[in-house]
């Protein structure tokens, strides 16, 4: 039986952090959104305006039998750099911070338990930027951006920004992809 639980986790544009996650073993899916904001409801457009509070976010539902939470925030970071503040390379504004949204103590526990980790083991030469916060306003992403990658190759973003991250995440984590990616 599924043990399904949920990460929220923002790390730059949500294209590249979405893709990967949809091709590991154990994630049942992963949905683009915003989070952190106040606004309600917010659009793509609003989110982008840096106005809103919002951070892009990929919504993680997985099984925890398949892969643990740890896991999932392993793989969270090494695909994006923790230590640069309101930017991932050329997409800057608050809305592309590196943050944790957590869902329960547990989850606010292990995001706090890497970190120190990370931090401890000089990984980075800088120090690790990444909030964790609790999960608040999630709203999903209009429907174009799901499975943007995926749907839209040929985009200029896409090739250049994406196409590259992702095969190198799929050359680092070959043995947790699943077999239909």
């Amino acid at each position: 039986m599924a043990n399904l639980q949920v990460a929220t986790l923002a790390g730059g544009c949500f294209w590249c952090i979405e893709s990967a996650f949809n091709s590991v073993e154990g994630i049942v899916k992963a949905i683009s959104g915003y989070a952190g904001g106040e606004k309600p409801e917010p659009t793509y457009e609003e989110v982008c305006s840096g106005n809103t509070g919002h951070a892009e976010v990929v919504q993680v539902t997985f099984d925890a039998n398949i892969i643990s939470y740890r896991e999932v925030l392993e793989i969270f970071f090494a695909l994006h750099n923790p230590t640069q503040l309101n930017r991932q390379g050329n997409d800057v504004g608050t809305q592309y911070r590196s943050a944790i949204f957590y869902h329960d103590d547990t989850q606010k526990a292990e995001a706090e338990k890497i970190i120190a980790e990370i931090t401890e083991d000089a990984i980075w030469p800088d120090p690790v930027v990444t909030e964790i916060v609790e999960v608040n306003n999630y709203y999903q992403a209009e429907d174009y951006h799901q499975d943007y990658f995926k749907n839209n190759p040929q985009n200029q973003y896409c090739s250049m920004v994406v196409a590259p991250k992702l095969a190198k995440f799929k050359k680092t984590f070959a043995s947790r992809l699943r077999s239909d990616t």
